[in-house]
């Protein structure tokens, strides 16, 4: 009696003080495609990703119910940075749905105004020039999209009874409070946020502004590449999990000092594992309870060690031998890399070298693929062009009558008959050409269900594109790439134009492994130069990945995004015509800013890309 007492209690004190309203909730992964596209449309960045904002302690008063309740001490205030604008997660504050809706549009658009105001009113940390630069945005975005200012209104007359009543504060924080409604009811009327004193509670955070500003230190962190030095076993986590974002803060590495120094040798390596100051389970076993923890959590600390080089192992354990890595074609390719930051392009900034598998014995076509190939060489079969009869040819195989009949009326009246007179039976050819190019990165590592990894998938996608291309008579190449840093980008040659679809081929596809990390830019631009030397009037360059450009160096994040659209554009400009097929179901939040709204696609079940590899290739030729 006494817990469904206390359930009862806290149920009810949870609800009367929280103000919230679940059955209209509007979620950001409901909205967070149209959010990027409205943003995008109103003139905001379009490198910028649309992401989840972390769910922060504030400081502010809160009421006696939420108090009692232990609620309310936390919100999600949206914020941009220079990667990401970051919108609240669930927006249930209105009680109606489209209110709901509408916040995320508006703060879509305050974010869009607040890249047109001047760059030294944007970049402020602190709450009076946030104070300042939010009125100045709405400003902004009323006067430039006239339109928004009936939809700012409505949300600024539902939110306002939602915030505490000024006349239940204490008089300095009544005062910001109202100097807060002002700014919000008519924007730019006050221009100083009143002071208050050390010991005074922050103030209510508005839900209609942005918090921070570009250059803000604060950084939410989310793993969105595959961790290099681990794989993700089993089912991919929920659409709710990879929304949620965790705020990061530096600290310094501990100070620890080994109780107990050997002597150890390379292969003596995993005896001494435990006595290295890195982060390393215990056991081999995933903690059930680590996303439940990783949410209680305020904030994730992360530390650098700075111990000298000399202190730690000289060698790279993913690097193989001489002796037993892929055999190098030729010397290293010096390409150029754009640099978003200075906004030019650094000319031989990569190196790539051409690669070819060691001692890839020639391979048949794997028994549970036979089946789906056949059904394949059958479809694209109907492709291959057959005879055809050309009318009007000034020689042929036969006469065209109705040439001659024609031919003969003109002489009649007088005129000069034309001498085209015959029919030619003539094959056409397909006049196209494609380079498939695969993403071969360590996180093609990771499993996507217990029998097959993202790499197997790969590898049956291009062995089954193979043998639909094959049929079609249309030249192709296939290729794989993966990088550590810029001075070693690996592309391998799995297939070129001039070969024939063979056991050898199917061999190098087989022998496929993943490794390393994603420089797409560079792999890019030299894919483009060799597909650039075929004369086909149509070539085509399809693209496989798993995920975002990423390396070991700067290449992460936006620079590794803009590079990558630098080489899309240039691969455009040379008459190609560039396509991604991914399996990473973040894609749509920044594949566009890269091939724009119809040049990717992305496969939400990855064991369907063999299949459906073929399938896009025949819409493109179409």
């Amino acid at each position: 009696m006494e817990e469904t007492i206390g359930k009862l209690w806290h149920r009810l004190i949870t609800r009367t003080a929280e103000q919230r309203y679940p059955a209209a909730a509007v979620r950001l992964k409901e909205i967070e495609r149209t959010a990027g596209v409205y943003f995008r449309a109103l003139g905001g960045d379009p490198g910028l990703r649309v992401a989840a904002a972390t769910i922060d302690p504030h400081g502010a008063r809160r009421s006696l119910f939420a108090r009692i309740a232990g609620v309310g001490d936390k919100t999600a205030r949206a914020r941009m940075d220079q990667a990401t604008l970051r919108l609240p997660p669930e927006i249930d504050c209105f009680p109606l749905r489209s209110l709901n809706r509408d916040l995320y549009l508006w703060l879509a658009a305050l974010a869009a105004a607040h890249d047109r105001l001047p760059a030294d009113t944007r970049f402020t940390q602190d709450a009076a020039g946030d104070f300042r630069r939010n009125q100045a945005a709405t400003c902004c975005a009323i006067e430039t999209w006239p339109g928004i200012g009936a939809r700012y209104r409505r949300l600024v007359d539902a939110y306002l009874p939602t915030r505490m009543d000024p006349t239940r504060l204490p008089a300095a924080e009544a005062e910001r409070e109202r100097a807060i409604r002002r700014a919000l009811t008519e924007p730019g009327s006050v221009l100083v946020l009143p002071a208050a004193s050390t010991d005074t509670p922050p103030a209510e955070p508005v839900q209609l502004w942005l918090s921070g500003s570009l250059g803000t230190s604060a950084s939410a962190v989310r793993s969105t590449d595959a961790d290099p030095e681990q794989t993700t076993h089993g089912a991919p986590p929920s659409e709710e999990a990879e929304r949620r974002a965790y705020r990061a803060q530096r600290e310094d590495m501990p100070k620890e000092k080994n109780g107990l120094a050997i002597m150890f040798r390379a292969e003596s390596l995993l005896a001494v594992a435990e006595f290295l100051r890195i982060n390393r389970p215990t056991d081999d076993d995933p903690d059930p309870n680590a996303a439940a923890a990783a949410r209680d959590l305020d904030h994730l600390s992360l530390a650098q060690d700075k111990d000298p080089v000399a202190s730690k192992v000289k060698f790279d354990l993913d690097l193989p031998s001489a002796a037993e890595d892929d055999v190098v074609l030729g010397p290293g390719i010096r390409l150029p890399e754009w640099d978003y930051r200075k906004q030019r392009l650094i000319e031989d900034h990569v190196c790539l070298t051409e690669m070819v598998a060691r001692n890839a014995a020639p391979a048949a076509l794997p028994p549970y693929l036979r089946r789906t190939a056949r059904r394949l060489h059958q479809q694209f079969a109907a492709l291959q062009p057959g005879r055809v009869w050309l009318k009007h040819r000034p020689d042929g195989t036969e006469l065209d009558v109705d040439a001659v009949v024609r031919a003969q009326t003109d002489r009649s009246v007088g005129r000069h008959p034309s001498e085209q007179l015959y029919l030619s039976l003539e094959k056409r050819a397909r006049d196209l050409s494609c380079l498939v190019l695969a993403d071969l990165s360590l996180s093609t590592d990771s499993w996507i269900s217990s029998d097959a990894r993202v790499i197997d998938v790969i590898r049956d996608s291009l062995l089954l594109f193979g043998e639909a291309l094959d049929a079609t008579g249309d030249r192709f190449a296939i290729c794989g790439f993966s990088s550590l840093k810029r001075s070693n980008v690996r592309f391998h040659r799995l297939k070129n134009f001039d070969e024939c679809f063979d056991d050898r081929v199917r061999g190098r596809i087989a022998a496929i492994k993943s490794g390393y990390y994603t420089r797409l830019g560079a792999a890019v631009r030299h894919a483009a130069a060799l597909l650039g030397r075929e004369t086909a009037s149509r070539r085509i360059l399809l693209i496989l990945s798993d995920g975002k450009p990423n390396d070991l160096d700067l290449y992460e994040g936006r620079y590794g995004i803009e590079d990558t659209r630098a080489a899309i554009g240039e691969a455009r400009r040379q008459g190609l015509v560039p396509f991604c097929v991914t399996i990473d179901r973040e894609g749509a939040s920044y594949l566009p800013h890269l091939f724009g709204p119809a040049g990717y696609a992305v496969i939400r079940k990855p064991d369907e890309l063999p299949t459906r590899l073929p399938l896009f290739y025949a819409q493109l030729t179409r």
